[in-house]
């Protein structure tokens, strides 16, 4: 199978901005509340509006499905309802029984080099999983991030499950901070990632670099047809680190951010556009970059992942330690936006829809930068509206 590698850039300048790093730190705790410090979402009035979410939304947490997860980042669903986690400090892909909350641990991703921000990161199923049973991932190795594929057999012994990784995409920049991680298939069965500027600024602007971007790639990991720089992965650039990807009911794509010291951000994501980074953080006058549709101080936020459901996109808080619902008309954001679990559940990493109005949750309260209290870190199932 042919491989793509991309020349790795430095990141010697990581530790420069870690100090600026909108991950870093707890937040307040409180009620469901709106944001105090959300401007007025982008102008879309070509685009069509999609029915209208309720005015006020609500989060139940139905139950916790599982605790004692060592610094959980991805979480992909089964088929069969149960849930794999990847642990990003110990490299490890454990299934999760959705019902008893039982463990096994599937086995040891090889390569993986956590530091910092970096580790086993994202996870995500094969489009043809029923089929090739395919489970891919995100990690930090010694030199660069990169993206693997690798058989689960269940059949075999626990610790032994998954097979060797054929190593589909290189050459992310890595560095102490700023490691993007997130992956998933979109709708067009295409594996979209997002990627970090690894503490390097200027690699947010340079199109030749896969760092600071969203790519689109195809499974094999070659760039997707169809994407908006000829033979090239990348489908947005100017982020500074994408943590969050999603997909609403008419198949647009959307994506969380991380500010540095001032502005946090959800985007709508346009293939070729620049979203501003480093010369705007949040909305700008600045008409070569596409503005986000919201925007959050960073002790509110530092969000990670996002999903879509009931007419929303959900958005799990670092920092900011709540998941705030942004209900959606077209692709601007309401002005009903809510903030719900504040501080109850420490750090929030991870939010996948499960159908209807049902939600996986992950917190991350045992990263290094949380307060872990007994049964952290855990998953909890919600049903929101």
């Amino acid at each position: 199978m042919q491989r793509r590698a991309v020349t790795a850039v430095s990141a010697a300048a990581a530790l420069l901005l870690t100090a600026g790093c909108s991950s870093d730190g707890g937040g307040p705790a409180g009620q469901a509340s709106a944001s105090p410090s959300r401007t007025a979402p982008q102008s879309s009035s070509s685009r069509q509006a999609e029915e209208t979410p309720p005015a006020q939304g609500s989060v139940k947490v139905v139950r916790t499905v599982a605790t004692g997860l060592n610094s959980p980042w991805g979480l992909a669903p089964l088929p069969e309802g149960d849930l794999l986690v990847a642990s990003r400090d110990d490299g490890t892909i454990t299934r999760v029984d959705a019902e008893s909350g039982r463990k096994t641990e599937l086995g040891e991703v090889p390569g993986v080099s956590p530091a910092g921000e970096g580790g086993l990161l994202g996870i995500a199923l094969s489009p043809d999983y029923a089929s090739d049973h395919m489970v891919y991932a995100y990690f930090t190795s010694a030199s660069d991030n990169r993206i693997v594929r690798m058989l689960y057999d269940e059949k075999k012994p626990s610790g032994e499950q998954l097979g060797a990784p054929d190593t589909l995409f290189k050459g992310i920049p890595k560095g102490v901070i700023h490691n993007g991680g997130r992956i998933a298939f979109g709708p067009d069965r295409m594996l979209y990632v997002g990627t970090g500027e690894s503490g390097d600024t200027g690699l947010s602007q340079d199109k030749e670099s896969v760092g600071g971007k969203i790519l689109r790639l195809t499974p094999e990991g070659e760039p997707a047809p169809g994407n908006p720089f000829p033979d090239s992965p990348v489908y947005s650039y100017g982020h500074r680190n994408v943590q969050g990807l999603a997909w609403d009911g008419r198949q647009r794509l959307f994506a969380s951010e991380f500010g540095q010291n001032t502005w946090d951000e959800l985007n709508a994501i346009k293939p070729g556009d620049n979203y501003g980074w480093p010369e705007a953080e949040g909305r700008s006058d600045d008409g070569r970059f596409h503005n986000p549709i919201d925007q959050w101080t960073t002790d509110e936020a530092s969000p990670s992942g996002i999903a879509y459901a009931e007419g929303s996109i959900w958005m799990a808080g670092l920092r900011g330690q709540r998941l705030w619902r942004v209900p959606l008309k077209g692709t601007e954001a309401s002005a009903d936006l809510q903030a719900f679990l504040e501080g109850e559940y420490g750090r929030l990493r991870t939010v996948v829809a499960a159908g209807g109005d049902k939600l996986w949750l992950t917190t991350s309260n045992t990263d290094g930068r949380g307060n872990p209290k007994d049964g952290d870190d855990r998953i909890l199932e919600l049903r929101v509206k």
